[in-house]
């Protein structure tokens, strides 16, 4: 219990100085490509995210989603690539492959699906290649570029307001 405060503290110290390198790129080109960070320990619909985003003509096979977890269990299998705290060393590194693909990867758009401060969440957000972050307002603002303000049960609202403002864009 003690060692989890003390990893937790210095992966927090890790994100801030990332947080310090953050660069933020201009939104200029039409969304192919979509990384999706989810918090199922709150949040229990990552099919229907996905689906929404399906019906917003993103292509379901470039949509990649990793998972997280708070209490993960290692003879448990996932349908969809799941991490725990486990995952994630002392200094804020990824331990597996899969983690490390999806951070390296540049998407399009990074959504951010966490309304919960969560140091290693928030350290895979900040390390993503990802040419435009976007989350929820409730996280640290220097995280994403673009924040929504609902509930993280309302999927269908966040989509819907993520889309909305994505073709006023073009």
């Amino acid at each position: 219990m003690f060692l989890n405060y003390i990893k937790e503290f210095f992966v927090k110290k890790s994100l801030k100085n990332n947080l310090h390198n953050v660069k933020n790129e201009v939104f200029t080109s039409h969304i192919q490509t979509v990384g999706l960070l989810v918090d199922e320990s709150k949040f229990r619909h990552s099919n229907e995210l996905i689906n929404e985003l399906s019906l917003q003509g993103i292509a379901p096979e470039n949509i990649k989603i990793v998972v997280y977890r708070s209490k993960f269990k290692k003879k448990k299998t996932y349908s969809r690539p799941t991490f725990g705290k486990k995952h994630i060393n002392w200094k804020g590194g990824i331990i597996v492959d899969f983690l490390t693909e999806f951070t390296e990867t540049e998407f399009d758009l990074l959504i951010s699906y966490y309304e919960i401060e969560n140091s290693i969440l928030m350290m895979l957000t900040s390390k993503s290649k990802a040419k435009f972050k976007i989350g929820f307002a409730a996280v640290d603002k220097k995280l994403n570029r673009w924040m929504i303000d609902t509930d993280i049960e309302n999927y269908k609202l966040f989509i819907s307001e993520l889309f909305k403002y994505l073709k006023s864009l073009k």
